[in-house]
């Protein structure tokens, strides 16, 4: 029995969709109030409702189980959020670690390239990059880092367990939320674009890098799934392109952003909604993030799906 965490979530249920394709039986854990993903309605599926901070109701979930994908998370730009945020993501992984070893369950986990550091202008960003947890502000990069940190803990107390350190991840079920916001943006006419970039990766790739990696021996290594970098213009253009509006033509500097992020905060505190960029996000748009995929590659030989195509998919569904 292969168990799914966050499998309502956008990669949890592209994750889980894949295993079931294959042939697998899967048990995925729910919140109370979460709602079944349409992906995967189709399918026998054995949902158990279970918190990641209830280590008891983790356990009865674990019965039985051989392989755990760890894919749940709290994500959220709320400063309000900040640390509850980072407490549920660090003991839900915490408790998960403890109940794996237990029970000689391999685990891959999902943390995120927001737990790994910046590389010297003009090198690519690589698996041996650490964030510096001293200066780091944005929560989620936090939560991350610190949830990496319990499995790292974990592998040296004796845990079979593989890390996989996605970029941005974009694809049609994304629907509006997530990466699907800067979709929606642009069809909506975005004038902006940001003098940064970033990599990007499509859901399929990530879930396939996850299963491949399961099935291996591997043990106690992490890996960036990025099959592509992209600067902001190039990719919205793109998206802009896929939807028949007009690219986004004029360079927001670093203090239209700053002014961008103060707005949003004022809009965010009076509609109790997440706001769609904060401090953190609006200086990380100026920035160069590109990154390394070789030992990825090395490790399972996998051919990435072409962004752009990923980019016309999207598009193609939001329409």
């Amino acid at each position: 029995m292969i168990l799914v965490t966050g499998a309502t979530g956008f990669l949890g249920s592209e994750v889980a969709l894949q295993l079931l394709q294959q042939g697998n039986r899967i048990r995925c854990t729910r919140r109370a109030q979460s709602l079944i993903p349409d992906i995967l309605l189709p399918y026998q599926v054995q949902w158990v409702e279970a918190d990641m901070l209830d280590i008891f109701a983790l356990e009865d979930a674990l019965k039985g189980v051989t392989q755990v994908y760890h894919c749940a998370a709290w994500v959220s730009l709320k400063q309000a959020d900040k640390k509850p945020m980072i407490n549920a993501n660090v003991m839900g992984t915490a408790n998960l670690v403890n109940l794996c070893m237990l029970h000689n369950i391999r685990l891959v986990h999902v943390s995120s390239v927001a737990a790994i550091g910046l590389a010297k202008p003009g090198d690519l960003i690589t698996e041996n990059h650490h964030l510096d947890q001293a200066t780091e502000t944005d929560g989620y990069a936090i939560s991350k880092l610190e949830s990496e940190m319990e499995v790292w803990r974990g592998i040296a107390e004796g845990l079979d367990a593989v890390i996989v350190n996605p970029s941005i991840i974009i694809g049609a079920n994304a629907g509006t939320a997530g990466s699907g916001q800067l979709f929606e943006t642009v069809h909506k006419g975005l004038k902006f674009y940001t003098a940064g970039s970033c990599g990007f990766v499509d859901v399929e790739d990530v879930a396939k890098c996850m299963i491949a990696l399961m099935n291996t021996d591997i043990c106690g290594e992490r890996y960036i799934i990025s099959p592509e970098n992209r600067n902001y213009k190039q990719l919205t253009t793109e998206i802009a392109n896929g939807f028949g509006v007009t690219p986004p033509s004029t360079l927001a500097k670093p203090w239209m952003m700053g002014i961008a992020w103060r707005a949003s905060k004022i809009i965010g505190a009076l509609t109790g909604k997440n706001p769609p960029i904060d401090k953190v996000s609006a200086q990380a748009a100026s920035l160069q993030r590109n990154y390394d995929n070789s030992k990825i590659k090395k490790a399972i030989s996998i051919e990435f799906k072409p962004i752009s195509e990923t980019v016309k998919e999207v598009c193609e569904r939001l329409k």
